[in-house]
């Protein structure tokens, strides 16, 4: 696996959704990639206080704008829903 890949499979991995195989390529990759392994640390503090965001404390203008800069993030190929309501 390369660090491009890791990327694209990150959030799969956070979601336990990687086949066995991949997890196992994943793991071997941050084992020996510290640019990868400092990346998934980032994305865990990420997690961890976007996790303590009240959803109605975000305003509708930023929330349409975090929304536009991740549905661009990788050219638009991966949309995220609209969200309920």
């Amino acid at each position: 696996m390369n660090c491009q890949e890791l990327v694209e499979l990150v959030t799969d991995y956070f979601d336990g959704a990687l086949s066995a195989a991949d997890s196992a390529r994943f793991d071997e990759h941050i084992a020996h990639c510290v640019w990868c392994d400092r990346y998934l640390e980032q994305m865990r503090v990420t997690i961890r206080t976007v996790g303590r965001i009240d959803e109605q404390s975000i305003s509708g203008e930023a929330r349409s704008t975090l929304l536009a800069a991740f549905n661009d993030w990788n050219g638009g190929q991966r949309p995220l829903p609209e969200p309920p309501g």
